[in-house]
């Protein structure tokens, strides 16, 4: 198998930091090229709480979403992911697993690796990672991590 991009997704947790060790070790093996991706939730599509926003203040939200996602994004990339060849930063609004879905032909991933929940996972194996390793045109390794109880 030959592998030239690797996609991890991360949610910022430190439950998806636990799949960098093997993404930079697959990485360090085959050279290839880390794309790392956040996926924010849109909250446009969302029925009001705590008072109803328009458009604009949504906009504004949205906004500041993405900048603090990108800002995140390179905070880990320069923690991480200093001996990586290469690696590419995406921001994503929308659906996670997706996204994810929508990356892996966009960019031509060759491996998914990925944690097997997320931040908000209480269950052995996350919605998410379920929907991504049953719809992934490519492999997915999934990094087994004990749910916070």
């Amino acid at each position: 198998m030959d592998v030239k991009r690797i996609l991890w997704p991360t949610d910022f947790s430190s439950i998806s930091e636990r799949a960098l060790p093997h993404v930079k070790s697959v990485t360090a093996q085959f050279g290839a090229e880390i794309h790392v991706l956040y996926v924010i939730e849109d909250i446009a599509h969302h029925d009001g709480w705590y008072g109803a926003f328009d458009s604009k203040r949504v906009g504004e939200l949205m906004e500041h979403a993405q900048k603090t996602a990108s800002k995140r994004l390179g905070q880990i990339c320069e923690k991480y992911m200093e001996g990586c060849p290469l690696y590419v930063k995406h921001v994503a609004i929308g659906d996670p697993s997706q996204e994810i879905l929508k990356l892996i032909e966009k960019e031509q991933i060759d491996l998914v690796v990925m944690a097997s929940h997320g931040q908000k996972g209480s269950y052995r194996f996350g919605s998410v990672t379920e929907k991504v390793l049953k719809a992934s045109p490519v492999p997915v390794t999934v990094i087994p991590v004990e749910p916070v109880k």
